[in-house]
């Protein structure tokens, strides 16, 4: 913590005479996060990690710090409320800040989640501003440039992901190494690469409502498929966590796919379904067989089960998001 507080002051951010703080935060496997108080003022510093918080040999450049925050920048363009502003920029030296959003008011939405508090209204405003950064920067070949990042997006999602999950089920590696290239084909908008419920808060109050996104660092210009498939795999998922919640999610679902849907302008619709439905089915395998598994699946039985409705899909494609999501609710029962 002195070597980071050095940077701070050396970066002018703070000065050692305000009695500085600085607390660990809890976060993801891939980088470390800080909360520093100095004086009244309080915000938050990010530094990428070269080797990921889990128990598989996960490493990913940390270049990726630079991807983040310029994602941070574009995104504030489109959506200026739902992404923390860039204080400093220090990607260079490994680090950059940003400020700190008070979980009183910006509670995570993973845990609200958790916690039975599922708002149909909020996961459409979730599918309504990912469709919309889709929007705005699809067919920019200037962004294409600037994140032109597949040496960092395939090791940290397409290789830990789709890749992994293909050495445990070698009968099945075809299927998603085609994944991986159908994905890496389509590079057509500025994608977030982590949209998961743990990265997006619940910003409240002041008739303000809505998503505010973190943890960008997987930042690429490529399929909107991904991130649109990473979102609605963690609603399925969540059927598993909290069964007496499954309808919810699921009416969770449909409202993000509605309204995103309604936002796509770059393509058809039908193109985007059908390959959001195919990476789907390969996610939810990772989620299981993956580098990064949910924490929250942890009985064999429930981990068994996914593998049951996603092999025989890889062989056999979905077509549509609808097929996945009704046959998915039949497993449920719900």
């Amino acid at each position: 913590m002195n070597g980071l507080l050095g940077e701070l002051v050396h970066a002018g951010l703070v000065r050692r005479e305000e009695g500085v703080t600085i607390e660990p935060l809890a976060g993801g496997v891939s980088s470390d996060i800080s909360l520093v108080t100095a004086g009244t003022r309080r915000f938050c510093v990010k530094r990428a990690l070269a080797k990921l918080k889990v128990v598989a040999d996960w490493r990913a450049p940390v270049e990726r710090n630079r991807s983040e925050v310029e994602w941070l920048k574009v995104a504030a363009g489109v959506v200026p409320d739902g992404v923390p502003q860039v204080l400093a920029d220090h990607s260079a030296d490994g680090w950059f800040a940003m400020t700190y959003l008070d979980p009183l008011s910006h509670p995570v939405w993973k845990a609200q989640l958790r916690d039975g508090v599922i708002d149909p209204d909020f996961a459409a405003m979730v599918g309504r501003d990912i469709g919309r950064i889709h929007a705005a920067t699809a067919g920019n070949r200037e962004l294409a440039l600037r994140f032109a990042t597949d040496h960092i997006f395939y090791p940290i999602r397409l290789e830990a992901y789709l890749v992994a999950s293909a050495q445990k089920h070698p009968g099945h590696a075809q299927h998603l190494q085609a994944l991986v290239a159908t994905t890496q084909a389509n590079k057509r908008a500025l994608v977030h690469g982590d949209i998961s419920p743990k990265n997006i808060l619940c910003r409240q109050g002041d008739g303000q409502e809505g998503p505010v996104f973190l943890d960008a660092e997987c930042a690429w210009y490529g399929d909107p498929a991904f991130d649109f498939a990473f979102v609605l795999n963690h609603l399925l998922l969540k059927c598993l966590w909290r069964p007496q919640h499954a309808s919810r999610y699921l009416e969770c679902f449909d409202a993000l796919y509605d309204d995103y849907m309604n936002r796509v302008t770059w393509e058809t619709t039908y193109g985007i379904d059908g390959r959001t439905a195919r990476l789907l089915i390969g996610l939810l395998l990772a989620r299981v067989d993956g580098k990064s598994p949910v924490e929250y699946i942890i009985d064999p039985a429930q981990q068994q089960l996914v593998r049951d409705f996603t092999l025989p899909r890889l062989t056999k494609p979905p077509h549509f998001l609808a097929e996945v999501r009704d046959d998915w609710a039949a497993l449920m029962g719900v």
